[in-house]
């Protein structure tokens, strides 16, 4: 016979899934609160990829307006004045390598995309004869570089330094 009462072995297997159940909602609940933990930097992220698709977009419109596939005869790059090509080419390149960067989720990308809005929003106010000074062009690139702002911000402040 065994050594063990049947009530001391009930006791131990109630004690073992009591166990069991208390270690299987801990590592749930420490999968949960790490999934949560970086719920601004998983934003943040989205929101680099989804304007790295939009600068991609731009550095290809850029691209073809150099190359003549967009406008008319009219609006033929070489019959655009030298400071609407100057700036034509620069964001041409300078989108789809700030593209690259962001998809990434590199810094350096957040630096060169932050480069491309501050430059857009200056010609435009500052330079009105390459562009057009459109305000509702200054106002979306406010409004991007913001929602970068206050998502780096909050992706910040999720991981302690």
């Amino acid at each position: 016979m065994s050594d063990i009462s049947p009530r001391e072995g009930a006791r131990d297997r109630m004690r073992d899934h009591m166990m069991r159940d208390h270690m299987m909602a801990s590592s749930m609940s420490s999968e949960r609160i790490e999934g949560d933990e970086n719920v601004w930097t998983r934003r943040l992220v989205l929101f680099l990829r989804v304007m790295a698709v939009l600068s991609i977009i731009k550095g290809l419109y850029h691209w073809a307006q150099v190359t003549g596939f967009v406008g008319g005869e009219d609006d033929a790059f070489e019959n655009q004045p030298m400071a609407w090509q100057a700036a034509t080419v620069y964001f041409a390149v300078i989108e789809l390598v700030a593209a690259v960067g962001l998809w990434l989720a590199t810094p350096w990308g957040a630096v060169v995309w932050l480069t491309t809005v501050v430059s857009m929003a200056v010609i435009e106010l500052m330079f009105p004869g390459i562009y057009g000074g459109s305000l509702l062009v200054v106002g979306g690139e406010a409004v991007m570089l913001a929602a970068y702002l206050a998502l780096a911000w909050m992706a910040a402040r999720e991981r302690p330094p």
